[in-house]
């Protein structure tokens, strides 16, 4: 009979086990943006710890319900009673002997306290992966503004712009019409003027923050040279 209880409960304890770890599984699956294997990891892991602490926590409780409830203590007999004899006068009667007081008895196993559950060893949880880089808001189109042009290009002639990588030979003569001839121009734009140009290059909007051409320009104006403008003195390109 006992050991069917202990059966018993210790199958209730697996099925609410199992519950927890499903619950959570589908929380963090579902709701926390976990990806299902790390999410059934997790848990596996909370459903082992829910077992291990219902198993240590109540399972000892039940097996002391269980244990044999001790013997009754023998019921000690009365002791025969002395019959009274008269006693001569000015004889004082004799005082009775002190009995011992009963030693205390024991505890017996089911009112002795569950032991606390030990300490379980359970994996722990795994990092969680740091968040990505958020990228700049875009600039919104209010606080576009137009870069300051040129009707022509200054004495000496217009810069090679085609050694900025994203500028080919249609979209060099395309920002010369806008007047866009050198490269400390597109290196002096700040985000509100190339959010302008983005917007405005017909047939190649957001070439200008897609391909980097200020910091592009920022070299090529001091006289530095790019692994792409390199390409393009040397005549690898167009």
């Amino acid at each position: 009979m006992a050991q069917s209880q202990d059966r018993m409960a210790t199958n209730t304890m697996l099925i609410i086990s199992a519950v927890v770890g499903v619950v959570v599984l589908l929380i963090l699956w579902l709701f926390a943006s976990y990806g299902f294997f790390g999410a059934f990891v997790l848990g596996l892991i909370v459903g082992i710890v829910v077992f291990l602490i219902l198993y240590f926590g109540f399972g000892g409780y039940v097996g002391a319900e269980t244990a044999q409830s001790p013997e009754p203590m023998p019921v000690a007999s009365p002791e025969p009673s002395v019959p009274h004899t008269s006693q001569p006068a000015g004889v004082p009667d004799p005082v009775p002997a002190a009995h011992p007081e009963p030693a205390p008895e024991p505890e017996t196993a089911a009112d002795a306290e569950p032991a606390p559950a030990p300490a379980t060893d359970a994996e722990p949880l795994p990092e969680p992966e740091p968040a990505p880089v958020a990228e700049p808001a875009p600039v919104a189109a209010g606080d576009e503004t137009k870069p300051v042009m040129l009707p022509v290009a200054r004495e000496g002639g217009p810069d090679n712009l085609k050694e900025i990588k994203g500028v080919g030979p249609k979209l060099e003569i395309l920002l010369h019409q806008m007047g866009v001839y050198h490269f400390d121009q597109i290196a002096g734009w700040g985000p509100a003027e190339v959010a302008w140009m983005d917007a405005n290059l017909k047939g190649f909007k957001g070439r200008v923050s897609r391909d980097g051409w200020v910091e592009q320009a920022e070299i090529l104006a001091a006289g530095g040279d790019t692994e792409f403008s390199s390409r393009v003195d040397k005549g690898e390109v167009y």
